[in-house]
Parts: C-alpha cells; structure tokens; sequence
C-alpha cells in the first residue's frame, strides 16, 4: 500500500499541531546528532514553538557555536574588504600610472622628431628648453621605477591577503578538533529523551 503523501500546510487542529511539533522536534534533533556524530561536524539548532519556547541542540555547546560563527561571519568581512581595497587600489594606480606613461610617450615622440611638422613656433622652444635638462628621459626612468614598486607593493597585499585566509583555516581546523572530545559525552537523544537536548524557557 503506498503511503499518502502529507501536505505540507499549517495543522489547524492545535493538539495536532502540538503533537506534530513535538514529533518533528525530536526527529530533526536526532538527524542533526546523527550528522555531527558520523561527519564530526560542529551543529547549532534553535527552535522556537509557536508559544515561544526555545529548544536547542549543540554538538558541543551553544556559545561556542555562536562565537564560530560570528568570527567566520567577521574574517569573511575582512577578507572582501581588503580585497576591494586591493582592487581599488590597483585600478586607480594603475590607471594614473597608464596616463602618465602615454603623456610622456607623446612628448617622447615629440623629441624624437615625429611629431615636428604638427607643433607651432611657441612648441618648438619649449621643446628645445626640454631637451636642454634632458628631464624628459629623467621623468620616464622615475615612471618606470614606479611602476617596479606599485607592483611589488601588489604582490605584498596578495601576500597579507593569502596569510590572512590560512591563519583563519588554521584557527578553524583547531575548534572543529575540541568538538570530537566533547561529542564522546554525548548520549543519544532517543534514550535520554528529548530533556537532556532541550532547554525550555517560560
């Protein structure tokens, strides 16, 4: 006989609906103590009934869920901060950088004589002036400099980025090790009820 599928709507019936709260309780509690048992993973669960009472399960402990959570949830705001900042940083330098190279590329050109036929008497002395201080070829080899260093610059902000994302891999992998010594105090819920997984309040 196949089984009647059950819709999934609210339960009118308020003793059904109680019953059926308190079935599905314990039945969610034990598939999460089960997957914290066999995957050794780190579970928080909070429910509320609909007269506001709190039950809660935690592989380990609550506080400590939380406060996991809470520094994953801050490193990763960390992480997309400085990489946004490592993103702006390099666009607006390497578009300044970009400019200036291109206007001295231009001037370059002028020096050469490539430009001579399109520039008037006044652009001419002035070109002359220039070529005297040869400062043109002096501006092109800070420029070039500059560039060496905003690249190594770059590379040290990819560095500080790298070491930070593996100190917190680190520190992670060190709190999910505690939550195996405190799973062996664990009884099954099904034998100790649903009391000794369960805070009640009101």
């Amino acid at each position: 006989m196949t089984r009647r599928r059950i819709q999934i709507k609210k339960i009118d019936n308020t003793t059904a609906r109680q019953v059926t709260f308190s079935k599905r309780r314990r039945g969610l509690f034990k598939k999460a103590f089960e997957l914290s048992t066999l995957c050794d993973a780190e579970i928080g669960l909070m429910v509320f009934s609909a007269t506001g009472k709190l039950f809660e399960f935690a592989s380990s402990s609550m506080q400590q869920v939380i406060e996991r959570h809470n520094l994953h949830r801050d490193n990763l705001g960390k992480m997309d901060q400085l990489s946004l900042e490592l993103q702006l940083e390099n666009g607006t330098s390497y578009a300044m950088l970009s400019k200036e190279i291109e206007e001295k590329t231009h001037e370059l050109r002028k020096i050469r004589g490539e430009e001579l036929p399109g520039m008037d008497i006044e652009e001419l002395q002035k070109l002359e002036e220039e070529l005297e201080g040869e400062r043109f070829q002096e501006e092109i080899t800070a420029l070039q400099q500059k560039g060496a260093q905003l690249m190594e610059e770059n590379q040290r902000l990819k560095q500080m980025e790298n070491l930070f994302s593996t100190q917190t891999h680190v520190l992670e992998q060190g709190q999910s090790s505690e939550s195996i010594t405190n799973l062996c105090s664990l009884s099954d819920p099904q034998d100790n009820g649903s009391s000794d997984i369960s805070l009640k309040l009101g």
